[in-house]
């Protein structure tokens, strides 16, 4: 059997859609617009007098149990809520984050989708990604390609990684957009030189494979590994078929069984995982 058909057998062409972002966003945290330079009590004195940036401030530091506070999720999710309902983007898009994980509210996939929207539509980047991931997946909105690929788009273009590869994928598969192997390479590309590891991988296959670019064993070599080493499995298996076969790298047996025993590890490790837990 060829290698490539091998690699198509064994590697993720098509990966599954990466979950929503859990990330929350406070300016505070990152110390833009001199926030460490202020008191936790003047922040709460700005927060209470309505500031909604200090609101998302404030909750971002219960959330996460920051300076004196203890790690308090439902003062969190009240304090992002009021930020939330000023029209603060960071804020909604926090408030999503906490009703799509349940976090200091009951889990509401509707309600996470309704906050990711009113972020998004203020061009939030990490709102519209999520936005995207909510309609790819059907949860709290109808399941709708369309959508996915256009909030998925808007994100994109402001570089927002997950969203560039998701991108790729979707025109991989022909989903919401006409099937399109030169316009994934272009996502996946912007999205691997990120550090995607999903993204490294799949350019590594379309590279291999030359779809959507030109046929380059080197360059599907150099992508795999920086897959692999980030512990993509599939991609630890590819790297050491490609090692067998001298394909973008010098025959090296060692090297091949190397990876390999590296994939078959982390493969018994992930199950041994599903299995704890």
């Amino acid at each position: 059997m060829e290698l490539d058909t091998v690699l198509r057998a064994l590697l993720c062409v098509s990966p599954v859609i990466a979950g929503v972002v859990l990330v929350i966003y406070a300016r505070s945290l990152t110390g833009v617009n001199g926030f460490d330079d202020l008191s936790q009590s003047d922040t709460k004195h700005r927060a209470e007098q309505g500031d909604a940036q200090a609101q998302n401030n404030f909750g971002a530091m219960y959330l996460n149990g920051r300076g004196v506070f203890p790690r308090n999720t439902t003062k969190a999710a009240e304090w992002f809520r009021q930020a939330a309902e000023q029209g603060l983007a960071s804020a909604q898009h926090n408030l999503g984050v906490m009703y799509h994980n349940g976090i200091g509210v009951p889990q509401d996939y509707t309600q996470a989708a309704e906050w990711f929207r009113q972020a998004a539509e203020q061009d939030f980047a990490a709102a519209q990604y999520n936005l995207a991931v909510m309609y790819d997946k059907g949860r709290g909105i109808p399941q709708d390609d369309t959508q996915a690929v256009e909030w998925y788009h808007q994100a994109a273009e402001q570089g927002f990684a997950g969203a560039q590869h998701n991108l790729g994928v979707m025109y991989v598969n022909g989903r919401g957009v006409t099937q399109d192997d030169t316009q994934a390479v272009k996502w996946y590309r912007q999205a691997a030189e990120q550090g995607i590891a999903d993204a490294q991988h799949n350019l590594g296959i379309m590279y291999l494979k030359g779809e959507g670019v030109s046929q380059d064993d080197t360059q599907a070599a150099e992508w795999t590994r920086q897959a692999a080493e980030q512990g993509i499995i599939e991609a630890q298996f590819g790297l050491g078929l490609l090692y067998g076969e001298g394909r973008g790298v010098p025959q090296n047996y060692t090297q091949a069984i190397k990876w390999f025993f590296r994939a078959q590890r982390n493969r018994a490790l992930q199950k041994l995982k599903k299995i704890l837990t």
